[in-house]
């Protein structure tokens, strides 16, 4: 283990436990290989949501509903989340495990992001993106509509394990349309005119972007 591998496991062990009906909806999905948030976004996540204390949070991957209900036991549970999952044997995990622990506070749309995402309506005050990594640009535009100005936009996995950094040709071929729409990605946040925004090197990589009220 590196160093910087050790420094991560330290902060890691310093966390708090989660509540045992959440920390087992993670169990269940660490078992079954679906892929939910690591535990540094787990944490950055918690501290958003308290710190900012939104009242309406888009989620768009809810995969198991993890991270929504992360958010949502954060909040107190008085936050109101709507999220979008498209992989169909998911969704009914993840509706059930809303019914269960946070019935009426979460609602899940069933279906691609690229078309949800117009039929809602704006006034997020945060949104947090951890789906397919190769459509978060195409997602931005709609994304912004719908984050208020003031609101947190939070990106998952911006860095794909290093690759993103590196030249095109030292990526496997098949990695390299990812790899090109992911660098475009960050170019755009990190010099967007409506957003000032950040690169964390935590977990996989998180990008916070603020949208700037208008002048």
């Amino acid at each position: 283990m590196n160093r910087a591998e050790r420094i991560g496991s330290f902060i890691e062990s310093l966390q708090p436990d989660l509540p045992d009906w959440l920390a087992e909806i993670e169990s269940r999905a660490v078992r079954d290989d679906v892929p939910i948030i690591r535990k540094e976004t787990a944490a950055l996540l918690t501290f958003m949501v308290k710190s900012s204390k939104p009242e309406r949070i888009l989620e768009v991957g809810s995969a198991t509903g993890y991270s929504a209900l992360l958010m949502w036991n954060a909040s107190g549970g008085r936050v109101h989340i709507d999220t979008i999952e498209k992989y169909e044997k998911r969704i009914p995990i993840a509706e059930e495990n809303f019914r269960r622990n946070a019935p009426d506070m979460i609602k899940l749309y069933a279906g691609d992001a690229m078309d949800i995402l117009p039929q809602l309506n704006p006034g997020y005050d945060m949104i947090f993106m951890d789906a397919a990594k190769g459509q978060y640009l195409s997602f931005l535009p709609e994304v912004l509509r719908l984050l208020k100005c003031g609101g947190i936009l939070i990106t998952d996995n911006v860095l794909q394990e290093g690759d993103v950094m590196e030249s095109r040709y030292a990526v496997c071929r098949r990695d390299r349309t990812i790899h090109g729409r992911m660098r475009d990605y960050l170019y755009t946040l990190m010099h967007h005119e409506e957003l000032v925004s950040t690169i964390l090197s935590g977990g996989d990589g998180m990008a916070l972007s603020y949208k700037m009220p208008s002048p």
